[in-house]
C-alpha cells in the first residue's frame, strides 16, 4: 500500500512542480508581451521620425535643384507666375 501512496505523493509533487513552472512561464510570457508592445511603440516612433527625415531630404533636394544661377531662378519664378495666372483663370471660369 505504501508503494501506491508513494506513487500518488510523487504524482502530486510533480503536478505541483508543473503548476509552478506553468505560472512562471505565464509571468515570463506576460513580461515578453509588454516588452514586445514597448518595442512596437518604439518602432512606430522610429518610422515616423524616418518619414520626417525623408520629407526633409526631399525638400532639401528640391531646394538644391532650384539653387543655381540667377537666370535659372528667374526662369523658375516666371514659370510659377505663369502657373498662378493659369490657376486664376481657372478660378474665374469656375465661378461663372
Amino acid at each position: 500500500m505504501s508503494s501506491v501512496a508513494d506513487q500518488l505523493s510523487s504524482v502530486l509533487q510533480k503536478t505541483a512542480r508543473l503548476i509552478e513552472l506553468c505560472n512562471a512561464l505565464q509571468e515570463e510570457n506576460d513580461l515578453l508581451k509588454l516588452e514586445n508592445q514597448s518595442v512596437k511603440v518604439s518602432l512606430d516612433g522610429a518610422k515616423a521620425k524616418n518619414a520626417e527625415f525623408e520629407e526633409k531630404l526631399r525638400v532639401l533636394k528640391i531646394a538644391k535643384s532650384i539653387e543655381g544661377t540667377s537666370e535659372k531662378t528667374l526662369d523658375i519664378k516666371q514659370k510659377i507666375n505663369d502657373f498662378v495666372r493659369e490657376i486664376d483663370k481657372c478660378v474665374v471660369l469656375l465661378k461663372k
